[in-house]
């Protein structure tokens, strides 16, 4: 069983607070590719940024997620992925109509169950890093609910419920899964 699990979904719908909560209980976390390639963009020449280069953004972004699992590799137990290759490999997708993702059918596989936040107006936020508005964001959870069972993934929605459950939830699922696997 793969023990790098995503946590994937709509902007806003709390991925990091539960990657957060996840760590905070002594679980190994991947922070969002995406949002470091922005940071970087935006202290640099700000060219690879989803609203002005979406595709480059997006190669910056598989860049940085494939970086991301070969370092993964030397941690032990459950590693949690705030998005990863997958997202980034949607987005390129998306943004040129490359098949992105058929390229990842058998190649850096993560956990089969992926764990999605479903959008959540009540808690969603713009920032300098996240500009884009609920609508949208809400059309990219709409590709990857498509995109990751396209590849094989089965999706586990998260209930809207505090951090903790969240978390309680996902590692519950995974103790399941990893009996059934047995």
């Amino acid at each position: 069983m793969n023990r790098f699990v995503v946590i994937s979904g709509c902007s806003g719908g709390g991925k990091s607070t539960l990657l957060a909560e996840l760590k905070r209980r002594g679980y190994a976390v991947v922070e969002e590719p995406g949002r470091r390639v922005v940071a970087r963009e935006l202290n640099g020449d700000g060219r690879a940024l989803p609203w002005v280069d979406g595709a480059a953004f997006a190669r910056k972004a598989i860049e940085l997620s494939l970086e991301d699992r070969s370092a993964a590799e030397q941690r032990t137990g459950w590693v949690f992925f705030d998005r990863g290759l997958i997202d980034a490999a949607a987005a390129l997708q998306h943004f040129t109509g490359e098949p992105a993702l058929a390229e990842l059918r058998d190649k850096h596989r993560y956990n089969e169950i992926v764990f999605m936040t479903p959008p959540w107006p009540e808690i969603y936020i713009t920032d300098e890093e996240r500009r884009h508005g609920l609508r949208d964001a809400i059309a990219e959870y709409d590709r990857l609910c498509e995109a990751y069972p396209s590849i094989g993934y089965e999706i586990s929605l998260l209930p809207k419920i505090d951090v903790q459950g969240r978390a309680d939830f996902i590692l519950a699922a995974l103790r399941a899964d990893a009996i059934d696997a047995e």
